[in-house]
């Protein structure tokens, strides 16, 4: 008869794949659970759903579709989630936005990661949204293998997807309705040329200036007329004469939108379109003042009217230190190393407006250092192979430090996020949320 040898503990492969199994299927625990554990578990989850990650991207990059327009990447997110086991709403609040929720708010906090998907005009997802989308997924999956590793019994993940962030200020719209009312904390990751956990996201403004003067001939009769795109041109060379007064953080790009009908016609109307950065809405305030009197004074001097309107604007990120300072530690852990660039502006955002509502971090990540952002090699760079890897990191990180909030002991850095985000944004003034 062999000899039966006394039972040892349980070697690691064994309790890691019990740990696995109660996260798929709901199994009792076999030994108590650290959060060391669930975050294994979120990486787990994550590595081996790389492949159906990877293909997200590609349906999305290879698809690009315009603010508001993004019905095919819609599907294929909400879809996804839901076949993951999320609670999907699609087209909330707006058409193309959709809400997937894991967990119960009674167990603990709602943790937000968020998607972006929308494209560029002529040059695709220049900017990368294909990829903030498959983080954001990847983030989410990976928390709520957490979740169910833990019982369900720690809180709540929201994977919130937002349309429209190119020019349309789709969280904007997405927080007028309430959507982040009960958020514990809003996270999300952007592609970039440099690693910068907390990049200065500008306060901006988009400014429609459009001349109204009088049509005549333009050969027979040009002193009947009064020249709008005269009046144009001369707003346009003034606001870039001021550019020696502005300050170095402010940015002012535009382009002309209408130049007149036919060039035998003196043009009775012209129009501009500029966007305006400053540091935050106070630094923006004061540069809008100093290009509307540019446009102002180019209506006086070519007798002509000037009509000004604001379609959209955005407000500087404000990043959470204390989440930031979590974030960086688990991305740093995953073999992140950052550039240095702390301060480095990084255009603007309507995450910034969702940063004066609910504590958040946009950190920036690369993908590519010979390429900047809304440029054609961006377009390649953010839809090749080379992209999944530091972005599933970035998903890896965002959902430990979720993992970490969600614990109990994350009660207490929660107060104390909540604290800091109360007092900095207390000392600012709102951002207007009416556009």
């Amino acid at each position: 008869m062999a000899k039966t040898e006394a039972p040892t503990a349980a070697p690691v492969a064994s309790r890691w794949s019990r740990l696995l199994r109660r996260s798929v299927d709901g199994a009792p625990p076999q030994d108590p659970l650290t959060m060391a554990d669930f975050m294994k578990v979120a990486k787990s989850k994550i590595d081996a759903s790389a492949g159906e990650l990877n293909t997200i991207s590609q349906e999305i990059w290879s698809h690009p579709e315009l603010n508001f327009n993004e019905h095919h990447a819609h599907e294929v997110l909400t879809d996804y989630l839901e076949k993951e086991g999320f609670n999907v709403e699609r087209h909330f609040v707006l058409d193309t936005a959709f809400r997937a929720t894991f967990g119960s708010d009674n167990a603990g906090p709602n943790i937000c990661v968020i998607c972006e998907y929308d494209a560029l005009p002529e040059i695709g997802h220049a900017c990368g949204h294909n990829l903030i989308a498959e983080c954001g997924v990847a983030a989410g999956i990976g928390i709520k293998a957490a979740l169910e590793a833990s019982g369900n019994k720690y809180g709540k993940v929201t994977v919130l997807g937002t349309p429209g962030e190119e020019g349309g200020g789709g969280k904007k719209r997405l927080i007028k309705a309430n959507a982040f009312v009960g958020i514990a904390v809003a996270m999300m990751a952007h592609p970039y040329r440099y690693n910068v956990p907390r990049p200065i996201a500008l306060s901006m403004t988009a400014l429609v200036i459009k001349f109204q003067g009088k049509a005549s001939h333009a050969a027979a009769a040009p002193w009947d007329g009064n020249n709008a795109l005269d009046a144009a041109v001369t707003c346009y060379q003034s606001i870039s004469n001021m550019r020696q007064q502005m300050k170095p953080a402010c940015r002012v790009h535009g382009i002309f939108t209408n130049g007149g009908a036919a060039p035998n016609i003196i043009p009775e109307e012209a129009e501009l379109t500029y966007y305006l950065r400053a540091v935050d809405e106070n630094e923006l305030a004061v540069l809008k003042k100093k290009v509307e009197a540019c446009a102002e004074g180019a209506a006086i001097a070519t007798e002509c009217k000037v009509e000004m309107r604001k379609p959209v604007s955005y407000a500087n990120v404000i990043t959470n230190g204390i989440l930031v300072a979590i974030y960086e530690k688990y991305a740093s852990g995953l073999g992140f190393e950052w550039d240095g660039r702390h301060g480095m502006s990084a255009g603007s955002t309507d995450f910034g407006d969702t940063s004066y509502v609910v504590p958040g971090i946009h950190p920036m990540y690369c993908i590519t250092d010979s390429a900047n952002n809304h440029s054609q090699e961006f377009t390649a760079t953010a839809g090749a192979p080379e992209a999944q890897a530091p972005t599933l990191i970035q998903a890896k990180a965002l959902a430990m430090t979720a993992i970490e909030l969600l614990q109990p002991s994350g009660q207490d850095t929660l107060k104390k996020i909540q604290k800091e985000f109360k007092e900095t944004v207390s000392k600012l003034p709102m951002p207007d949320m009416g556009d």
